[in-house]
């Protein structure tokens, strides 16, 4: 009999999407009082200030040069490929929902590829699952009017951005273990730190704009995002298939209407709300595990004298 999930691992998608969902609405936020690379470079050294206490005390092991390397790359690809090019679309023009109809082809991208990089194959109904998730994400997106021509350098930044949060995933899925967090997320916010801090220095007027809104939204993506959603992320990536966890981004784009909502003050229309629908369908149909195999029978009853 397969051993039934702990509390928190049956808690962490929802836990997770609230989180990641509420931080698009809330970067837009920090965004309109300071440049893109300097709020990302920003939030990651705020992350390192609050851990390096935090190590100092836990004394956390960390891994050998091969899993640093591991985190590291993992570090990379989803806190300076991902967040920073997806910054960098917003700030060249490209629309909210441009980059959420690109981002989540991600679900669609590590069904094709995790059966021959991590061994994870998808069932006819995951493939359905996958299929109602795209149409529910589109369906919120359109729903918000969100769609609209966008630059050439906005769209090759977001295309991008994809690979590199497909790239993480299947990454963390491949070569990832099981270390402490405190030093998992060192190492990959020091990373990020070491891009996106001489980056911003170089190619950004790093000026900030210190109003209680800023204040605030940064703490948010400090805390929400980047410790607790970037941990619970990689955390059920190493616990469950890969595809099952991509698939919780189809939620992304109408969740992250409903945040805006009352953040931005956009409304969110009726599509939006079939939209995340249909999304939730499709996310459920994947997310379905299969059911255990049944317990081979005992020997055969002696026959009767």
């Amino acid at each position: 009999m397969t051993p039934p999930r702990p509390l928190w691992l049956r808690t962490a998608p929802v836990v997770f999407l609230i989180l990641w969902s509420a931080g698009f609405a809330v970067a837009k936020l920090a965004v309109a009082h300071a440049a893109p690379l300097t709020v990302l470079a920003l939030r990651y050294v705020l992350v390192l200030v609050l851990l390096l206490p935090v190590a100092l005390v836990m004394r956390p092991r960390f891994p050998g040069a091969r899993g640093m390397a591991d985190v590291a790359v993992v570090g990379f690809l989803i806190q300076v490929m991902y967040f920073g090019l997806c910054y960098l679309a917003f700030k060249s023009g490209v629309s909210a929902g441009g980059v959420a109809i690109v981002v989540c082809l991600q679900p669609i991208l590590v069904a094709l590829i995790a059966p021959r990089l991590v061994g994870e194959r998808v069932s006819a109904l995951g493939w359905l699952g996958l299929g109602l998730g795209l149409a529910g994400a589109a369906l919120a997106i359109l729903g918000r009017s969100a769609v609209q021509a966008e630059n050439l350098f906005g769209l090759i930044c977001t295309v991008l951005a994809l690979i590199g949060i497909t790239a993480g995933t299947l990454y963390e899925k491949r070569f990832g273990a099981a270390h402490h967090p405190v030093a998992a997320n060192l190492i990959q916010y020091a990373v990020g730190a070491a891009f996106c801090v001489p980056a911003a220095l170089l190619t950004e007027n790093t000026a900030i704009d210190w109003t209680p809104g800023f204040v605030w939204s940064m703490a948010y993506l400090v805390l929400g995002n980047s410790l607790l959603a970037m941990s619970l992320l990689l955390a059920m990536i190493r616990a469950g298939a890969v595809s099952r966890v991509s698939s919780l981004f189809y939620l992304v784009p109408a969740l992250s209407a409903l945040f805006a909502w009352p953040l931005l003050g956009e409304t969110v229309p009726p599509l939006t709300w079939a939209g995340m629908a249909l999304a939730a369908v499709g996310v459920a149909l994947v997310s379905r595990r299969p059911a255990a195999p049944a317990a081979p029978a005992g020997p055969p009853e002696p026959p009767a004298r």
